[in-house]
C-alpha cells in the first residue's frame, strides 16, 4: 500500500525490485502492486522491469511519502554473474553501482560492511565489486565484455534505483542481488530449472539481513 510513512518514527527501509517474483521471495508471500508495507519499518516496491521504470518508480515513491527523506534504500533481486565460477545462489553486495552509459558515474554503496558479514555468516557465498547496469538481458561475448571492464554483475534496474535515491537525498543505500545465471549457468526463464528455484530460495532467505542493516543504520549515519 502507499501512504506517507509517520514522521515521528525511525526512518523505513525501502527495498526496491523489479519483478513480482523478486517481490514474493522478499516479502516471503504476498501480491503484487506499488509501494507495500512488509512489516516494521520495512516498505516494499515493485518497480517493473528496466532502469527507465526503476527510476521512474523509486521518485514517485519518494515523492509520495511512501518512506521518509531519510529512509535506507536496497536495490534487490536476481542478478547475472559476471566472473567465471559464480553459480546460480550466490550473492553480489555491489561496492558501487554504474550505469549503462558509457560516461555513466558510479554511485558508491558505503555502508554494506554488516551486509557482507551478515550474508557471509550465514554461509552464502558472497562476491563484492562493481554492480553494473543494463538496458537489455546480457548474454555471451558481452558478459565477459563487462567483466573484463570490472564488473562483478549486472542488472537493469540497481544502478537506476540507488542513483534516483541518492538524487532525492543523502541517504544510505545498498544493492544486495542473488545470481540466477552465470557464464556457465546460463538460463532462459527464472524458475524453469533448478537455477532459478536456487535463486529464489536464497533470495526469500535474505530478509533478516536487511533488517539487520536497518538497525544498524539508526547509528548516526557518516
Amino acid at each position: 500500500m502507499t501512504g506517507r510513512a509517520p514522521t515521528d518514527a525511525e526512518p523505513p527501509l525501502l527495498i526496491a525490485c523489479a519483478l513480482g517474483i523478486e517481490r514474493f521471495a522478499l516479502r516471503r508471500g504476498g501480491r503484487g502492486g506499488a509501494a507495500e508495507e512488509t512489516g516494521p519499518r520495512v516498505v516494499t516496491l515493485r518497480t517493473g522491469m528496466g532502469p527507465q521504470a526503476a527510476e521512474r518508480a523509486l521518485t514517485e515513491a519518494l515523492r509520495e511519502g511512501a518512506v521518509t527523506e531519510r529512509s535506507p534504500v536496497i536495490a534487490s533481486g536476481f542478478c547475472a554473474g559476471l566472473a567465471p565460477g559464480m553459480r546460480p545462489g550466490d550473492v553480489v553486495v555491489a561496492e558501487a553501482t554504474r550505469d549503462h552509459h558509457a560516461a555513466a558515474p558510479e554511485t558508491p554503496c558505503r555502508d554494506n560492511g554488516p551486509l557482507l558479514r551478515a550474508l557471509r555468516e550465514r554461509g552464502l557465498t558472497v562476491h563484492s565489486g562493481l554492480l553494473c547496469g543494463s538496458d537489455h538481458v546480457v548474454r555471451g561475448a558481452e558478459r565477459a565484455e563487462l567483466h573484463a571492464a570490472g564488473a562483478v554483475a549486472v542488472d537493469m534496474e540497481s544502478a537506476a534505483t540507488l542513483r534516483a535515491a541518492r538524487a532525492a537525498g543523502r541517504r544510505p543505500v545498498a544493492a544486495v542481488r542473488v545470481v540466477v545465471d552465470a557464464p556457465e549457468h546460463e538460463l532462459v526463464r527464472i524458475g524453469t530449472v533448478r537455477g532459478g528455484i536456487s535463486a529464489f530460495r536464497v533470495l526469500r532467505s535474505v530478509l533478516p539481513v536487511f533488517h539487520e542493516w536497518h538497525r544498524s543504520l539508526l547509528l548516526p549515519w557518516r
